[in-house]
């Protein structure tokens, strides 16, 4: 993983990332947001929606993977940025390696289920990692909201 000084536009992207995870928490999700980007254009929005459709693959990476490759009329984003405020879990990062996504940015880490944790490298080889961009803000609203479920 890279900590790399980020640049505007990743903190910009970032902030709409996180504008879709207010909008999750708004419907009850655990707040994580994401946005995916193609030459500097947002072609794909998401949030957590897995209690709003019952479905425990519905997180906000998926959604937005989903919906990024409709854009683009194909399965690989190998030039897309992936914005997404919580590190990826396991399931996640297999669909980003999947989409052979070119770069992946993430707010706060997720030391209990973040991929990470895991040995090895589950992404694709040549995407590359952008980690902390607005992590403060992302992890604040996070346990905000995991105060208020306990």
């Amino acid at each position: 993983m890279e900590n790399l000084l980020f640049d505007n536009q990743d903190t910009l992207f970032m902030q709409k990332a996180l504008d879709q995870a207010r909008t999750a928490l708004q419907k009850g999700e655990v707040p994580v947001g994401a946005v995916i980007t193609y030459h500097g254009q947002i072609i794909a929005r998401a949030h957590n929606l897995t209690e709003t459709l019952n479905d425990p693959t519905a997180h906000a990476e998926m959604q937005a993977i989903t919906a990024a490759c409709d854009t683009v009329g194909g399965k690989y984003l190998d030039q897309c940025t992936l914005y997404v405020t919580l590190e990826p879990c396991l399931m996640c990062a297999g669909a980003i390696a999947w989409a052979q996504l070119g770069r992946l940015v993430y707010a706060a880490s997720d030391p209990k289920k973040g991929f990470t944790l895991f040995q090895g490298t589950i992404l694709h080889p040549k995407t590359s990692t952008t980690t902390g961009v607005l992590a403060e803000v992302s992890g604040r609203l996070l346990k905000e909201f995991f105060a208020g479920k306990r």
